[in-house]
């Protein structure tokens, strides 16, 4: 399991952004606007992990902050268009990939997966 969590993380890292960075650049994309502190929580990481992540996708100009108009000592982070054309583009190269790997699958092996890839997810939400 190590390794395949491995590859995975491989697989979806794109350049130099980390698999938690392209989860925090889908997430804004997928939820909007939050704050790093809330990012954290939902990413299950601490808050210093996620100003790390935040610094670097900021730095490579995938996400922009302001100031909370409801409370001007917090700020927003929000996913920029550089952030979404990258995100888009990850995705479609990992299609490609999936559909490349899952051609080496017999039928059987496509169906089984099918089933089994929902009890992981049930089991992740649970760790």
């Amino acid at each position: 399991m190590g390794r395949t969590v491995r590859r995975l993380r491989q697989a979806h890292a794109v350049g130099d952004v980390t698999l938690s960075g392209v989860s925090v650049l889908a997430r804004l994309a997928g939820t909007g606007p939050d704050s790093p502190g809330s990012l954290a929580e939902l990413e299950r990481v601490r808050p210093q992990a996620m100003a790390g992540t935040l610094a670097g996708l900021e730095q490579r100009g995938l996400v922009s902050r302001s100031p909370d108009a409801a409370d001007g000592r917090r700020a927003i982070v929000s996913i920029t268009d550089a952030g979404r054309a990258m995100l888009e583009e990850r995705r479609s190269e990992s299609v490609g990939r999936l559909a490349r790997a899952l051609e080496e699958f017999s039928p059987r092996e496509r169906e089984a997966l099918r089933v089994t890839l929902p009890l992981l997810d049930r089991l992740a939400e649970r760790l």
